[in-house]
């Protein structure tokens, strides 16, 4: 169900937007090969943007693409007719930090809004008054602004605003951080960070190591979840809910954007969320979690608990075990391809856009042969399990956290 507030998720490559529009998601953005952060992200060329805006449109969703790194004179070349051609795919809006390329795409490409980044570090009334002032269209507000400001800021906002709800935190105030250029030369604002403040470090003193080796010293943030705030968030008028993320999983992006999909319906719908129904949608969020979470700045200046120490970059999920190929509702045989490896006797989840998460137990496998097996351990093996419920193709099936039944 889509409602005026927009559930906006990240996307890396084709195979991610389709999930997180299939998934709930009312909008996307991605990175095109030109100008985006995250160049490790794949990014799309204008073919791969203009399939993806199609499926979009059937969905009733939209696509942004992200023009927002902070350019250098060398990054302007062909400029106009990127944003001539984003506009002729199609493409909603562009995500820009650069005040030139705002207006630049705005007398090329009129026909696309311009939504300014969060890089700008937009925190009061006035800031977002400048950007309606110039010609933006929205303005995605800093990560450092709590619930207080961010409502007095929406009583009176000239312009949409877009704040993130969830995903990674850097450490600097909205992206402007400098640690990769100087510590591996890549350019944290020009698509190439390394996230340096994810590393370990030993700390000294005059001289003196003061860091026990034992726990050596980050400086990163936890990662953010705010689900406690969507409800606040809506009443104030907010317009879009962000999800970061556009190096993240396909299983990442379906869980989280359906989590968040339907905490926003239930408070649309009954103009409320229990306390039972919250610690389901966060229970929800904690299957896709590789790193420790925090409500941000949210409630106000992050305490130490928001912040990682003795903890080095992030964990490897592998509560993702198969794709869905196919499912003969007569024999409830489901053709699957293994991700993660598995054994008969685990206890199953389905992840689906269309059906609530049911379990089974993964009694026998099978090869596409015939063969019986024991154990799913090859990686894009295609075989056979019996599934008691229908499924449908690229619902994905997950571990069940409450463990296997032997």
């Amino acid at each position: 169900m889509r409602h005026s507030i927009e559930l906006l998720a990240p996307a890396g490559d084709l195979n991610r937007l389709k999930t997180a529009v299939r998934y709930g998601a009312d909008a996307v953005y991605i990175g095109g090969k030109e100008l985006s952060l995250r160049s490790r992200a794949g990014n799309f060329s204008i073919e791969e943007i203009k399939e993806g805006v199609a499926f979009a449109n059937q969905y009733g969703a939209k696509v942004y693409v992200t023009v927002n790194m902070i350019p250098h004179d060398e990054d302007f070349k062909e400029v106009e007719k990127y944003f001539k051609s984003l506009e002729d795919a199609g493409v909603s809006a562009i995500i820009v930090a650069s005040i030139h390329l705002m207006k630049l795409c705005k007398k090329v490409a009129p026909k696309m809004e311009v939504h300014i980044s969060t890089q700008q570090t937009t925190t009061n009334t006035a800031t977002v008054d400048y950007w309606k002032e110039i010609g933006a269209d929205r303005v995605v507000l800093a990560r450092e602004v709590t619930l207080e400001e961010m409502k007095e800021i929406a009583k009176t906002s000239s312009l949409p605003l877009e704040v993130f709800i969830h995903g990674g935190m850097c450490v600097n105030y909205s992206g402007r951080c400098t640690l990769s250029n100087i510590m591996t030369l890549r350019d944290a604002n020009r698509g190439g960070c390394a996230q340096s403040c994810r590393w370990k470090y030993r700390m000294y003193d005059d001289g003196n190591l003061i860091s026990p080796e034992d726990c050596l010293f980050s400086m990163s943030s936890k990662d953010l979840q705010a689900a406690s705030v969507i409800t606040a968030l809506m009443d104030m008028g907010i317009d879009s809910l962000k999800i970061e993320g556009r190096m993240k999983t396909a299983y990442y992006i379906a869980t989280v954007v359906k989590a968040y999909r339907q905490l926003i319906d239930t408070y649309h719908e009954n103009g409320k969320v229990t306390e039972e129904e919250m610690e389901k949608f966060q229970n929800e969020l904690a299957k896709a979690e590789n790193r420790p979470t925090y409500s941000g700045f949210y409630y106000g200046l992050p305490p130490k608990e928001g912040h990682l120490y003795g903890v080095n970059g992030a964990g490897v999920i592998q509560d993702f075990v198969a794709y869905v190929l196919d499912y003969d509702k007569e024999s409830q045989m489901a053709t699957i391809q293994v991700r993660n490896h598995f054994t008969c006797g685990t206890k199953m989840e389905v992840l689906s856009p269309t059906i609530d998460n049911e379990t089974f137990v993964v009694e026998e496998l099978f090869t596409l042969d015939g063969e019986k097996i024991d154990v799913a351990k090859q990686p894009m093996q295609v075989l056979k399990t019996k599934i008691p419920f229908v499924v449908e193709k690229e619902d994905m099936i997950r571990k069940y956290r409450g463990g296997s039944c032997q």
